[in-house]
């Protein structure tokens, strides 16, 4: 997850595979990433990097977007209708942020990830646990 250390945040840029998507956010250089268990998000190789909604920019693509909910119906997914990728959403854990798919982050050569597991197929013990 991105640190609250803004003098210590840069911009970085990404977007889905076929580029009509596109998104600024700002993090740090050195990402931690949450990789979680879920359906979804183990099926789709999804890279959590949760940040608050002022650091998140939609630079383009917003009507390329498609969306879709599940189980609570709480999690805003968003998929580009042209090549498929999800490359951010709005989740259930963080309804005022956003969730980028750090797999979608434009390269950098002097980026490092940290991941971290999460038991998503157990949601709401492992978010209980994190809040104790």
């Amino acid at each position: 997850m991105s640190g609250d250390n803004r003098q210590s945040n840069i911009v970085h840029n990404g977007g889905c595979h076929c580029q009509a998507v596109r998104f600024t956010l700002r993090a740090p250089l050195h990402l931690q990433v949450v990789e979680c268990n879920c359906s979804i998000c183990s099926k789709s190789g999804y890279l959590h990097l949760i940040v608050n909604a002022e650091d998140f920019t939609l630079v383009r693509g917003d009507a390329a977007l498609i969306h879709y909910t599940f189980n609570t119906h709480t999690a805003d997914h968003q998929f580009c209708r042209k090549c498929g990728i999800k490359s951010f959403y709005i989740p259930r854990s963080h309804p005022s942020g956003y969730s980028v798919n750090a797999q979608c982050l434009d390269s950098n050569p002097n980026r490092k990830i940290e991941i971290q597991p999460f038991d998503g197929l157990r949601w709401e013990d492992s978010i209980a646990s994190l809040e104790t």
